[in-house]
């Protein structure tokens, strides 16, 4: 049994919760994965997964060889990045990333192809969506989130901060009249964005005399979506909260207009999460420092 490569495949099986998931992303048959698994808990001589009903789970042994593999694996890559050019700003191999839909596509991947010809021999996988992605489930080696963490078991690192504001389209304004105060919303419509994740409205904060308040706002929609939440604002269906990037080209052309100035949104952090010990990774590394320096470049983005 080559035990570096049944470490690995330990370690994919955990981060994958599941054999087949993690059968897929090594390119190996799920029944080879189920049996390194079973010899090499023969030759340590304890169990080290147990499958419930719904998940898989470590056994205390199993958590504590995991933890022990990550750090193996991990000196391991950094010995041979000294000798293959990864120390020399040559960071290579497989890179999972996950990213938030809207942020993805208009702040990342507009910018994506400079990251690969800067790090030719990284091959990036990134998986776009909007609700909140579990690193373990899916295989990810990070993921970028906006929003206030709960996640205490991954590393998070904060590499810029989402200012946001409130939008309306002219023509809801002439219609129903700008809001002077936020204490003026019950007499308002709004476009409700909630959570993919818990399928609650996101509240609507605002800053006023230094502390941060928060109101309720009725509505006729509500999305889940913060592309479709700005394409509700535009067609003047109510007022709407958004990230000011992506509000700006709207504010420049007139399509929309910020209301309540004297009370602004709070603003979110953006944190890129990553298991312990994973941030040695090289390729981990420079993706995570040519993200901060991108946000870094965009005044709505900056920490």
């Amino acid at each position: 049994m080559d035990r570096l490569k049944a470490m690995q495949t330990f370690v994919r099986i955990v981060e994958a919760n599941s054999y087949t998931k993690a059968a897929e992303t090594l390119d190996l048959p799920r029944a080879a994965l189920t049996a390194t698994i079973k010899k090499l808990e023969a030759f340590l001589g304890t169990q080290l997964l147990q499958r419930t009903t719904r998940r898989l789970s470590l056994t205390p042994d199993g958590a504590d060889y995991f933890h022990k593999c990550l750090e193996i694996l991990q000196a391991v890559e950094d010995a041979e990045g000294a000798f293959r050019g990864q120390r020399a700003g040559k960071p290579r191999g497989k890179l999972r990333v996950g990213l938030p839909g809207t942020l993805g596509r208009n702040i990342v991947m507009p910018h994506i192809a400079s990251f690969c010809s800067a790090y030719p021999e990284v091959d990036l996988v990134v998986s776009m969506s909007e609700r909140f992605s579990d690193l373990t489930e899916e295989g990810l080696d990070c993921t970028l989130r906006v929003g206030i963490l709960q996640d205490s078991a991954m590393v998070a690192r904060t590499l810029g901060h989402m200012s946001c504001l409130t939008v309306a389209a002219p023509s809801y304004l002439a219609a129903h009249g700008m809001p002077q105060s936020w204490t003026d919303l019950h007499a308002h419509h709004g476009i409700l964005h909630f959570s993919g994740r818990t399928g609650r409205p996101y509240d609507w904060d605002f800053v006023v005399d230094g502390r941060v308040v928060t109101t309720e706002i009725r509505g006729a929609i509500a999305v889940n979506d913060a592309d479709a939440n700005l394409l509700c604002v535009l067609q003047g269906m109510g007022l709407a909260q958004a990230a000011r990037y992506q509000a700006r080209p709207h504010l420049a052309s007139g399509a929309l207009v910020e209301v309540l100035h004297a009370t602004p949104s709070t603003s979110l952090p953006i944190s890129l999460l990553y298991p312990q010990g994973r941030m040695a990774s090289p390729r981990l590394r420079v993706f995570a420092d040519w993200l901060a320096e991108l946000l870094r470049r965009d005044p709505d983005l900056q920490a």
